[in-house]
């Protein structure tokens, strides 16, 4: 008994002072660590939320100092949908959108999948070619293409110019698309062809299921451009104000309003929803299919 109460009493683990200072250190590294991420999503979501704001503003009320409205008019956004045209741009932008991003996917898919899982003489330069069809500007050959469109096949005015070369497929499209493609291992696609299949059943029933993260980003990415593609419609589609998409169409409307900065805000609202929704639901694949495509080149 002597003996035990002899003994020197030790204490305890975790209460020597460098672990309090470590611990000290790590809580204090997580609060600062937590403060820049909510500054910068409070940097990155403000812009929205004045934006909407505004758009329930009266038209005297917006861009005063007040930043909470006095009355939350969501009549506002019935008068923009009410504006001549704006259903009108809101299909055209659907179908652009929409056609586009099928065809570019559909028509981007084949090459990727040869350009990764094929081996044949040029593949390297078929691959080069088309990085460096991703670094020439669009406006280098505007004209010759609008030459072509307007003047050889008389489709000025209308959004065809636009859509019919998606079906060719996208550079950037292929590219990523074939990142992707290259993480897929080869035995799978040997596995599928011992079994029977060939090259565009393999495609369809081995690959394609194994790749839908990085045709979900693909998809994602060429409708965002769609979207908010400015620069296509008008060079083809201003002369028809039936053609237009919403992103050329809120600058007219913009133009027509240019005093009322709570109906202007509130078509920026409705124009930008979509696109946000679309980016919600679907943000988990569009990660992953981007974050995959740099695992193997």
């Amino acid at each position: 008994m002597t003996h035990v109460l002899d003994q020197p009493v030790r204490p305890k683990a975790g209460t020597a002072p460098g672990d309090r200072a470590a611990r000290r250190r790590a809580l204090l590294g997580w609060i600062a660590v937590h403060s820049l991420g909510v500054a910068a999503a409070l940097f990155f979501v403000l812009p929205f939320v004045f934006l909407l704001l505004t758009s329930l503003m009266s038209d005297s009320q917006a861009l005063s100092r007040d930043l909470v409205p006095h009355t939350w008019e969501w009549g506002n956004y019935r008068k923009v949908l009410d504006t001549p045209g704006f259903l009108t741009w809101w299909k055209n932008t659907l179908v652009y959108a929409g056609l586009g991003t099928v065809l570019t996917v559909v028509s981007s898919i084949p090459v990727a999948y040869a350009l990764a899982k094929f081996r044949f003489r040029g593949r390297g330069l078929a691959l080069m070619l088309v990085i460096s069809m991703m670094m020439l500007p669009p406006q280098v050959v505007v004209i010759p293409m609008y030459l072509f469109w307007a003047k050889q096949l008389d489709l000025s005015g209308t959004l065809w110019p636009l859509i019919v070369p998606m079906a060719f497929g996208d550079a950037f499209s292929i590219f990523l698309l074939r990142q992707f493609l290259t993480t897929i291992p080869n035995e799978y696609v040997d596995a599928a062809k011992v079994d029977g299949c060939g090259e565009l059943r393999t495609l369809i029933r081995v690959v394609l299921p194994m790749a839908k993260p990085g045709i979900a980003a693909v998809a994602l990415f060429q409708f965002f451009y769609a979207w908010n593609d400015y620069f296509g419609p008008q060079i083809y589609a201003s002369e028809n104000p039936g053609a237009w998409t919403l992103s050329y169409g809120l600058e007219s409307f913009k133009g027509a309003h240019h005093t009322d900065w709570n109906l202007t805000m509130a078509a920026t609202v409705l124009v930008m929803a979509p696109v946000i929704l679309v980016f919600f639901f679907a943000q988990k694949a569009f990660v992953e299919g981007v974050t995959l495509t740099g695992v193997k080149g």
